[in-house]
């Protein structure tokens, strides 16, 4: 035997097999990478018959208003009118195509351009008080009413916006049944009243008030005195759930729970307590049009015209306060709080003035 290590060496036909395995294996190779794959396209009946229908809750913003399910904006818009100038006509945007959108979005600048552009002032009608019927209750609830007697502290009338505490000495019946009510005031006379002119002295509770109730409401400047009114919005978000009121000298005031004194026996219909005039006449629109009131939409700092002293004068809008807003008038400074619908503002004159000449063509 050798001292040397064993060695290993292959034969020559070990070495040529494997030469033929490899050839054979790079043959298969290259036959692998010179495949081609052949991609048909198929046609559009086919693709939409393959592909699941989308769930209605994964509709994009852009097909919302194609959705069975898409829900409508609080605030609508009235039937006729244009819609450009105002925050909400972005929703309605919404609801087409985004070609369409781009369109709208480039007509836009044209409206604020120093070109005369004749546009409608819009008018938004407002659904948010139909969110609960708590909010939109407009109809006396169906409740007992209260005891009436001698010796109640009460409010009653002694002037037409003079309202003051006074106390019941004596229910006198008529020869027609009617009942009245002799009043002494705390302050000086006494008054022999109707059921209508007397309100009570506790606080009124909530389930007791609507929309259209003849309250009293205590005077701002004086706790003293007090001023007939009627309820014109019960608490909901959209007032920060506060009652709005139209006293009888058209000024709206928002008030809280505590500030209100619910009328003893008011008339069938309250609003026959009211003078006649521009007032009356705006209150039975508002309730005859209750929930959805007019209202002109204005921001912070625009300038519009609102009667004062029975002349159309310019003003600038200060703040808006849900249903209000304050202006300031620009001759004399001074300001006030207008309620967004009233027949003050020379926009909503004009609107109304178009519905009625509307009307009265679709009459004929």
């Amino acid at each position: 035997m050798s001292d040397s290590p064993c060695e290993f060496s292959p034969s020559t036909n070990d070495i040529q097999g494997k030469k033929r395995r490899g050839e054979d294996s790079s043959d298969s190779l290259s036959g692998i990478k010179k495949a081609v794959v052949v991609l048909t396209r198929l046609p559009h009946y086919k693709i939409s018959a393959l592909r699941p229908p989308t769930p209605p809750q994964f509709y994009s913003e852009d097909d919302e208003g194609k959705s069975p399910n898409s829900c409508e904006s609080d605030t609508q818009w009235e039937p006729g009118h244009d819609s450009s100038g105002s925050d909400f006509s972005e929703s309605k945007e919404k609801r087409k195509t985004g070609k369409q959108t781009k369109r709208s979005t480039k007509r836009a600048p044209a409206l604020h351009n120093n070109t005369k552009v004749s546009v409608k002032v819009p008018i938004i009608v407002s659904t948010a008080f139909a969110l609960c019927p708590s909010e939109t209750r407009n109809i006396r609830p169906n409740l007992p009413e209260e005891e009436v007697r001698v010796d109640m502290m009460v409010l009653a009338r002694k002037k037409h916006m003079r309202w003051q505490r006074g106390k019941i000495v004596e229910i006198l019946t008529k020869e027609d049944g009617c009942l009245k009510y002799k009043v002494h005031f705390e302050e000086k006379g006494k008054s022999l009243m109707s059921g209508h002119h007397i309100a009570f002295d506790t606080m009124v509770k909530l389930e007791q008030l609507y929309v259209g109730a003849r309250v009293v409401v205590e005077c701002q400047e004086n706790k003293h005195r007090f001023q007939p009114a009627i309820m014109a919005e019960l608490p909901s978000r959209r007032n920060r759930l506060r009652f709005l009121v139209f006293t009888d000298d058209h000024v709206p005031i928002y008030v809280g729970l505590p500030s209100l004194h619910l009328v003893c026996r008011p008339l069938r219909d309250p609003l026959d307590d009211l003078p006649d005039g521009p007032h009356k006449s705006f209150m039975t629109r508002y309730l005859r049009n209750w929930p959805y009131p007019p209202l002109t939409q204005y921001k912070a700092g625009e300038n519009i015209s609102v009667e004062l002293n029975g002349v159309q004068q310019k003003c600038e809008v200060q703040e808006v306060d849900s249903s209000l807003m304050q202006v300031v008038f620009q001759d004399n400074q001074q300001k006030e709080w207008i309620y967004r619908g009233s027949t003050r503002l020379q926009h909503m004159t004009k609107i109304l003035t178009f519905r009625e000449i509307k009307d009265q063509k679709e009459q004929l």
